[in-house]
């Protein structure tokens, strides 16, 4: 299902999944915390959630068991952004240089600075800047926060 919201000034946003990179973004050093599961649950009630991500703490499955999202294991950001276009149109949620192309590829696209920080490429990709993943994902389940930052 595709989700359409229509942004004043900024333009219609058509979005089936959300691509979310792993670390430094959905979580810190691989560990994802309870709020943020629970905001995912909500969000997998709206779109097809897929995490993409080398898996540098050997987390990933294990931080994502029993959670209504789909895992991609990836080597590369060559690889995430290809694989990201299978589930086009789609919003990114990222904070790397590995997550640019992916972010540049989405209808919207979230650079997350958080304890991690972000890339500057990462930031420049992006329409939207959030300190933390969880208000990236409140933007999602809310729309009206995504039109009071972006409308023009």
């Amino acid at each position: 299902m595709v989700k359409n919201m229509e942004i004043p000034n900024f333009g219609n946003v058509e979005v089936r999944a959300v691509l979310f990179d792993l670390n430094g973004t959905l979580g810190e050093n691989g560990r994802i915390d309870e709020e943020v599961r629970h905001l995912l649950e909500r969000l997998a009630d709206r779109y097809t959630v897929v995490v993409l991500s080398a898996d540098t703490f050997g987390t990933l499955e294990e931080e994502l068991r029993g959670l209504p999202v789909r895992i991609e294991r990836v080597s590369s950001g060559a690889e995430k952004a290809e694989i990201a276009r299978g589930y086009a149109p789609y919003a990114a949620v990222g904070n790397g240089n590995n997550d640019v192309a992916m972010l540049e590829g989405a209808e919207l696209a979230f650079c997350v600075i958080g304890p991690e920080g972000a890339t500057i490429d990462a930031l420049l990709a992006s329409d939207v800047v959030v300190r933390d993943v969880k208000d990236a994902i409140a933007m999602l389940l809310d729309e009206r926060k995504l039109i009071a930052t972006l409308r023009g």
